[in-house]
């Protein structure tokens, strides 16, 4: 049945569902060289360059396998978020589509929760980049470094989302020349073509020489999968940032298409060259981490240090992202009534201060908690936050399903990404991710911890949302902020 409840636009403008236009304030500030490299280098976190090992130790050669089906995952979770961000641009992206396909708290929940993920991340980083530049520069205590981090990017994304865009562009860059010329390079020594190489075992037999492809058996793919999932978080930053690009449209459709080359060339292409210039076996790979382990055995001089650049960077970018990624989720709850309304406050620059400096502030705390109580509280936040990724993406499955009926009723022009093989595919993908989710309760260990403390946050989080519904909080998207819009500025809800 079609209800009359109205909702506000996001965007506060005239127009139809889906104007890209609609961005409540904030100002297109980004380019499409910026999304184009947001796009890109998004998938690559820093989880790429210091988690690897773990997950080869783990699964030997088979973790290519646990790579490709959490890539496989990635690639249709995106390919059905940038079908409605194709139709309907917006800085809250899947809550924003939560929000009218699946209801209120669902909006109210996924965004939370989401929100909740990236200012965790935003200490995990901090702490991580701090470790490092307190090794080249001791004089400044660790906490010093995470501080003075933290300070330089909020400033940055205070001063406008172009600085953000820009400082993401440069940091995305020499992630992707830095992981493309590692893949390049690795290729041509596993073929005896690198000049000077000291590496004359590497090639295919590593593949199979050290106990065969699955040395510790067909089980172990999955344990990788556990390990990896996680680092592949952040692919969906694009589909946020679109609603403040030049041509949201063709940077939300060029993104997903191109999603699938990305993972394959940065993911599985790196993890390949690892592989096969050394034995998956090889202490090295563990001691020094997968990358500098490989460049060493090709005669890279100082690989250890290259990689502490290029890991410095990947955690800069991903402190970076994190924040804006944080900030535009609670202008976005902000605009829809389900955050302080000083979220959903901008500047003349477009820049939500409020909602930057909110995001901030609990970073702040985390990272605090981080150094007062590591194995209590910031293990709490840690593991409760753990299994957020993946209902973001059970979240994103399952509005789509709803959303393909609602762009096809009511802006059928606007649906120019399409996700294949529609709604198997899409029930395929939900099978998918609560196969993961049951898998990592049935290993046990710490991926049973985070699901089960990340199901609890996420109840409180749920009964929290239902319970402002029944009290009337949760209404017409702030009937005070809704007034304040002239009427045309309004859209019937189905």
């Amino acid at each position: 049945m079609t209800s009359q409840q109205t909702l506000t636009k996001e965007g506060g403008k005239p127009g139809i569902p889906g104007d890209p236009n609609s961005s409540g304030g904030l100002q297109a500030g980004l380019k499409n060289r910026h999304l184009s490299m947001i796009a890109i280098g998004g998938v690559i976190g820093a989880g790429l360059f210091v988690g690897s090992s773990s997950g080869i130790a783990a699964a030997g050669p088979a973790i290519l396998l646990s790579y490709a089906l959490v890539g496989a995952l990635v690639v249709f979770v995106m390919r059905m978020l940038g079908e409605m961000a194709a139709a309907n641009p917006t800085s809250g992206s899947f809550s924003a589509y939560a929000d009218r396909a699946l209801g209120r708290w669902a909006g109210f929940s996924i965004g939370w929760l989401y929100w909740f993920f990236w200012v965790v991340v935003l200490a995990v980083e901090a702490t991580a980049g701090a470790k490092i530049l307190e090794s080249w520069i001791p004089a400044v205590p660790q906490w010093g470094w995470a501080l003075i981090v933290m300070l330089v990017l909020t400033a940055t994304n205070l001063a406008s989302v172009s600085s953000y865009g820009e400082f993401e562009f440069w940091f995305a860059g020499i992630k992707v020349v830095a992981i493309s010329a590692f893949v390049l390079i690795g290729v041509l020594a596993v073929f005896g073509l690198l000049p000077g190489s000291d590496n004359p075992g590497a090639g295919f037999a590593h593949l199979t020489d050290a106990g065969g492809f699955m040395p510790n058996g067909a089980g172990a793919i999955l344990t990788g999968v556990l390990m990896v999932v996680f680092s592949f978080m952040g692919s969906e930053i694009v589909t946020l940032a679109a609603g403040e690009s030049e041509d949201p449209q063709r940077a939300v459709t060029k993104a997903t298409n191109s999603v699938i080359w990305r993972i394959g060339i940065f993911y599985l292409g790196s993890i390949f060259v690892v592989l096969t210039l050394l034995p998956w076996n090889d202490k090295s790979i563990v001691d020094k981490g997968s990358y500098v382990a490989a460049l060493d055995s090709i005669g890279i001089a100082h690989a250890g240090q290259i990689m502490n650049v290029i890991v410095l960077t990947a955690v800069l970018s991903c402190l970076n992202s994190g924040l804006y990624t944080a900030s535009r989720m609670a202008f976005s709850l902000g605009r829809r009534g389900d955050a302080p309304k000083a979220f959903a406050r901008t500047n003349s620059r477009g820049v939500p201060r409020a909602a930057i400096l909110g995001s901030v502030v609990f970073g702040f705390l985390a990272v605090f908690f981080n150094y007062k109580w590591p194995d209590t509280v910031f293990a709490f936040l840690l593991n409760s936050s753990g299994a957020v990724a993946l209902f973001v993406w059970l979240v994103i499955c399952v509005t789509q399903l709803r959303m393909r009926g609602i762009i096809l009723r009511e802006t059928p022009d606007k649906l120019v990404v399409r996700m294949w093989l529609f709604p198997y595919l899409t029930w395929l993908t939900i099978a998918m991710i609560l196969f993961v989710l049951g898998y990592m309760i049935y290993d046990g260990g710490d991926p049973r911890e985070q699901v089960l403390l990340s199901l609890l946050v996420a109840a409180v989080v749920i009964a929290i949302a239902v319970g402002r519904e029944k009290l009337g909080r949760g209404g017409a998207v702030n009937s005070a902020d809704a007034g304040q819009s002239d009427a045309k500025d309004s859209v019937t809800r189905s």
